[in-house]
Order: C-alpha cells, then structure tokens, then sequence
C-alpha cells in the first residue's frame, strides 16, 4: 500500500483499497493521472509508477524526489515581485500538484500565510475573476432556487467534513464583491488544511450568488456572478436555507462556517441555525476568539484580569459585538454579572458613542452596549470621558489610531492595550512601528494583518497578529474528531485560553501576545484537544471518545507526503 491508503495493481485499472480514516480515491492513469491535482506528482514519479500508469513520454525521463521539487517550486516563487502574482502561482501549483502545494505551505507556513490569505487575498478577491485560471468550489445562484439539491447531490465528493460559505456581501473590509469572494471560502480552507490538517478532499468552498449591489461589478465584463441586485428579505432567506439544509442532508454532521455575510444577514443566520446544524461564524466568533487569546495575554502580562480592564472599539458591526460578547463571556467567568461586564465594554459606530438615547436607530446586535452615557462623536472625546485600558480597532478605517489617540492611551496607562485589527493592511487603524513608537515601546500590542519587528530604544518588539487562522482550523479539527453537533461559545472562550496558553516566556521576551505561526499546527491541535474535551463534558460529541484524545486528534491531520511506487505480487 502507499501513504495515501491505496494499494497499486500493476493492471491498467488497479483495485482501490481504503485505510480506515483515509479517503478513497479512484486510480487514473494517463493524462487524467496528471491533470488530477489530488494524485498527480509532477516529475516525482518513478520509472515503474509511469509505466504502471501509463504516463511514459508524457514527462522528462528525469525522476525527481520531494524535496527537489521543493527547491523547483521555491525558485520560482522567489523569482515573482508582486504579491499578487505570488497568489496567483500558489493557487496553480495547487490546481497542478495539490501535494506539493500543501507540502511547500506547510514547509514555509509563515511566510506563505500573507499570499495564500490576508492582505493578498482582498486584492486577489477584487480582481477574482481578471485572474481566475480554474473554477474551484461549489456556486449557487437564486436562479438554482428550487433545484439546489440536485446541485449538491450531483457534487462529487462522498465525503464532506467542512464548508466555508459566503454571499459575498462583505468581503473582509473591501465590500460587496459578489461571487469575487469565492477567494475567500477557498483560502479559509486552504488553512484548515495547512494548519490543521483537514484532509483537502474532505473540504468544499461554496459561494451563494443572489447578486451584487457593485456598480463596477455589473459593468465589468469578465464578472463571474449574476449581474443583478441583491434579493433580500424572504426570498433570500428561503434560498439561504436551501442551501445549507441541502449540506447538511447530503453530508450529515457537516461543519458549515459562515464567512464574509453582511452584517444585515450574518447575526440573524448564526442565531436561526447554530442550534440546527453544526455552524459559527468566523468573523463574529473566531475574530472574538482571536482577540480573546490576544488579551488574556496581555493582561497575563500586566497583572491583571480581563474583569479588571476597560475597553472601547473603534467599530460596532460583526467583529466589534462579537469580540464584545466574547469578552463579556470571560468576564463572567471570572465572576462579574452580564451587566456589570457589559458595563466595561464601550462601542463606536460611525455616529460616535453608542449610547441609550440613540435606541430608536441601532441595529439589535449593539442595543446590549447602549450605555447611559451623554452622546459624543469622536474617539478622542469618547477616550478621555471613559478612560478605557483598551482599544479594539474593527472599523476598517486606516489610521484613525492617530498620534493623539495613542498617545492619551499612553498617557492613561502604563501598559495600553492596542489592537488595530481591520485588514487588509492598508485598512489597519494603525500600524505596529506607530503603536509602539508612540507609546515608548509600551503598548501591548496586536494587529489583524502581519507586521515587520520594531525596535524602539533598543529593544525589539515582534508584533503579534490577531489572525483568525490561530482558531477555526484547530476548531474545525476538534469538531472533526468528536464529531461535534454544535459549536458553542463556551468552546470560542475555551479555544481563547488554549492559544494563550501557547504563548511562551520568549514570545512574550520581544513583546508578542501569540505563538509564532510556525507552531500553529500545533496550536491548533492544543485547541482541537481542548474544543473536543468540552464536546465531551456537555454531551455534543456523536463519536465515542478515545483512550488518548491527544493521539486520535494528531492521527487525524493530514500531512503532504507524496505517493510512493509500490510493487504488488
């Protein structure tokens, strides 16, 4: 047999066997062996495989090893300048040797996460469908209303463990850009492969295509979507529901993550079906459980206790109440009551303050953090009435953590908590050398996008970056594993406290609040342990649990190891 669970026959049409935990896959032979990402392994196969298979004169005589194609594939990603085109040879490596793309990901996770996701991804996504070489993932469209359960049973895969799904509304903070988004779904999952090791063939992107409300999309020629208004209302509710129900019958217990829905939509779905169907919503409660991570750091590092801080976010959509709520959650587990834990939790929309006598005109997910307060329209203002300990940026406005802003942080606290999370970069509120070069080198610091090192008087400070990719892989993996019927908040809080706790005194040495992505794999089987543990102990897992939790979650992440010639008598 080989690493993949197969045995290889030396007939043309060789049996399929399958390893328990592997997935089957059909033998091909020919060009469709090499134009088959999964199985294809460019000029890695040996004299004896392509005569097995039939793949003799259809490449160089030459048999290469893994790592020569490593070295092969680093040349030539060295040799491109623009991040753009970096993405756009990840993406065709992967449609050409799927293996090798994970491998060379896997291999260099730190310095690929920046062009396999955020920032390149929101360029990539903008100009989706200029630089789209290869349809990947599933679309449906309103005009599938009705006939969308076909479309998923004619779907290949027999079987599914996640899904990230999108309208496309809200596409990091760049906007409606339509069926353009399916970027996104696909770099998510990309990283729960590469961090988490969900198997690929057991991942399925899906993007739902009710239109668009871009001008210059509709206008643009090569627009991949339906070149109409958004439907609304029931009509895109009873569509919505189609979709996911039909996910869900097809592949039960399916994990489905909602991504990038505008905030009009994203609260009201989480709500109707995280007690229904195996779901959360990453920008809601993977951003809270990110931050969360980052500030039980940091109050690890000051002395403190998340109910002992005071925090104010730039920015009261999705990310700005659902770090909120979490934070809240923690609170109360440290023993506070809800109000008084919402009390220490201060938003700013675009009219200011969020405050009790502007009820009549907030969206229902801010009317919990609608305080007594006199109304006050900037931040400035609203920072020197409520002396905050901590500003969470989720406005995607560039910059609007000024000098004055900061600076008054410094000035209240000796340590002032700072996190600019909106990205991509150019969208971040403020960068890492402005945060710490305005506060002496104090602030304690993350951000949503990556940032170089910083040295202030000396002393170097290795920004931290809040990235969502730390949580829901690991959380996908440990749903994977227990088999887990809901995903919970006390799993968000509980997934918060298990990357903190991998944060170590050399991180913490140069000022960082997370573990250096290049243990996330790690990481993300701590929390996978740790969301799994939890399932357990409230009754949601349908798997029975093993001898050794630890052991059954590191079996189960895939790893890139190409297939190797096997000789059958």
């Amino acid at each position: 047999g080989d690493v993949r669970g197969r045995v290889v026959s030396p007939f043309r049409a060789p049996f399929v066997f399958t390893l328990p935990g592997r997935p089957k896959m059909a033998e091909l032979c020919g060009k469709d062996l090499l134009g088959n990402p999964e199985q294809n392994k460019s000029m890695a196969f040996t004299a004896n495989e392509r005569k097995l298979h039939g793949i003799r004169g259809m490449l160089p005589p030459a048999s290469t090893s893994m790592e020569t194609e490593i070295a092969r594939t680093r040349m030539q990603f060295d040799r491109l300048e623009r991040p753009l085109d970096k993405y756009m040879f990840l993406m065709a490596l992967q449609d050409r040797d799927e293996t090798l793309f994970y491998r060379f990901v896997m291999d260099n996770v730190t310095e690929m996460m920046p062009f396999i996701y955020t920032p390149t991804v929101g360029e990539a996504c903008q100009k989706y469908g200029h630089i789209m070489q290869r349809s990947r993932g599933m679309y449906v469209s309103i005009e599938d209303k009705g006939s969308v359960e076909s479309i998923i049973k004619e779907w290949p895969a027999k079987q599914v463990d996640v899904v990230v799904v999108t309208d496309g509304e809200r596409i990091l903070g760049l906007g409606d850009l339509g069926t353009f988004g399916m970027g996104i779904p696909v770099g998510k999952l990309n990283l729960y492969t590469a961090c988490a090791g969900i198997h690929p063939s057991k991942c399925l992107p899906v993007t739902i295509d009710v239109g668009t409300n871009t001008k210059s999309l509709i206008e643009d020629p090569l627009y991949t979507g339906l070149k109409k208004p958004r439907v609304r209302d029931d009509e895109y509710d009873a569509f919505v529901d189609e979709v996911l129900m039909g996910l869900h019958n097809k592949y039960p217990g399916i994990l489905i993550q909602f991504e990038d829905f505008g905030n009009l939509n994203a609260f009201r779905l989480l709500d109707k079906y995280r007690g229904k169907i195996c779901t959360f919503n990453d920008d809601v409660q993977g951003t809270a459980s990110v931050a969360l991570g980052g500030l039980i750091e940091a109050v690890r590092i000051k002395g403190t206790r998340i109910k002992d801080e005071t925090f104010v976010f730039m920015g009261a959509g999705e990310a700005g109440t659902g770090i909120a709520d979490l934070i809240v959650a923690q609170m109360v587990a440290e023993g506070l009551s809800v109000e008084e834990a919402r009390g220490k939790c201060f938003l700013v929309d675009s009219k200011g303050l969020v405050v009790k006598s502007r009820l009549s005109e907030l969206q229902h997910h801010k009317l919990n953090y609608a305080h007594e307060h006199e109304p006050v329209k900037s931040l400035l203002e609203v920072l020197k009435s409520i002396k905050p300990t901590g500003i969470i940026g989720v406005s995607a406005q560039p910059k609007v953590f000024d000098k004055a802003i900061v600076s008054l942080m410094a000035e209240m606290n000796e340590r002032p908590i700072i996190f600019p999370l909106s990205n991509p970069t150019h969208l971040a509120e403020c960068t890492a050398e402005e945060a710490y070069t305005w506060t002496k080198g104090n602030a304690l610091f993350a951000s949503g996008s990556p940032f170089d090192p910083v040295v202030v008087d000396g002393k170097t400070h290795v920004p931290g970056q809040g990235n969502n990719a730390y949580i829901f892989p690991g959380i996908g993996l440990g749903v994977v594993v227990a088999g887990v019927k809901h995903v919970t908040d006390d799993m968000m809080r509980i997934a918060a406290r298990a990357l903190a706790d991998e944060v170590t005194p050399a991180d913490v040495d140069v000022n960082c609040l997370y573990p250096p992505l290049s243990k996330i794999r790690d990481v993300s089987r701590k929390i996978a342990e740790a969301v799994a543990e939890e399932a357990y102990a409230r009754n949601l897992a349908t798997i029975p649990k093993p001898a050794d939790l630890g052991a059954a979650v590191k079996a189960a992440m895939y790893y890139p190891v190409p297939n190797v010639d096997c000789h059958v008598h």
